[in-house]
Formats: structure tokens, C-alpha cells, sequence
């Protein structure tokens, strides 16, 4: 890949998941992960949220979904808290949970929930105090 796809890449990461969690992932780039935070860059922030057909509203509600359905609570936690930079309300993450229990199972849905509700209660408390 370019550095002009690494370079996209890094823009959308850090548009989606805000420039205080990239830098901290920059930070923490070791050489034994230096080649895979160049891949997710490129390929998935670079490449794939870049594509037509769907913005990043979508994508962010999708990303919610997916990482909900496969258990994959600190990427979810991640991707709620960015909601604040793709659009996705407190209601539609409701709702894309309550979706994630019809088809991927109630327990994954109920575990979501609390993880959820732990980063907005964070976020509320960061506004707030």
C-alpha cells in the first residue's frame, strides 16, 4: 500500500475514533505490532470505511453489530464511544442490540448492554464533571 492509503487511513481513525485513542495506539506500536497497526490503517480505515455505498454512520452502526454478535466487548466499547464522531444516537445503538439479540442471542445482546451503558455513563460523566 501507499503512504497516500496509510495517510487516508490515519484521517478516518482518527475522524471515527478520535485523535486521544490513536495517539495512545501510536504510542503503544511496538516493533513486534508495528506491521499490523500499519495493516488495520491502510486496509481496514484506509480501504474499507473509505468504499461507497455506505458512510460512516452506517459502518459504525455495523461495526456495533458485529463486534456485539462475536463477543468482542473492548472493539465494542470502542466503536459506542465513537459514536460521538459517526452520528449513531443512544437510541439506534438500542435498537441495533436489541437486533443483535433476535439473531445472534440474547446473552450477546445482554453483555452488550451493560458495556454500553458503561461508556455512556463515562461519556455522561465526562460532560458533565
Amino acid at each position: 500500500m501507499s503512504d497516500k492509503q496509510y495517510e487516508t487511513g490515519m484521517s478516518v481513525r482518527r475522524a471515527v475514533l478520535g485523535e486521544e485513542h490513536v495517539d495512545r495506539a501510536a504510542a503503544s506500536t511496538t516493533e513486534f505490532t508495528r506491521d499490523f497497526q500499519r495493516y488495520i490503517t491502510e486496509n481496514v480505515w484506509g480501504e474499507l470505511w473509505t468504499r461507497p455505498g455506505l458512510d460512516r454512520h452506517a459502518r459504525s452502526m455495523l461495526t456495533i453489530a458485529i463486534t456485539a454478535a462475536l463477543g468482542r466487548w473492548e472493539e465494542l466499547e470502542l466503536h459506542v464511544r465513537a459514536t460521538r464522531n459517526t452520528g449513531v444516537t443512544r437510541d439506534e445503538v438500542k435498537e441495533i442490540l436489541l437486533h443483535v439479540a433476535a439473531y445472534a442471542g440474547v446473552p450477546a445482546a445482554n453483555t452488550a448492554y451493560a458495556h454500553a451503558a458503561a461508556v455512556y455513563a463515562r461519556l455522561d460523566d465526562e460532560t458533565n464533571g
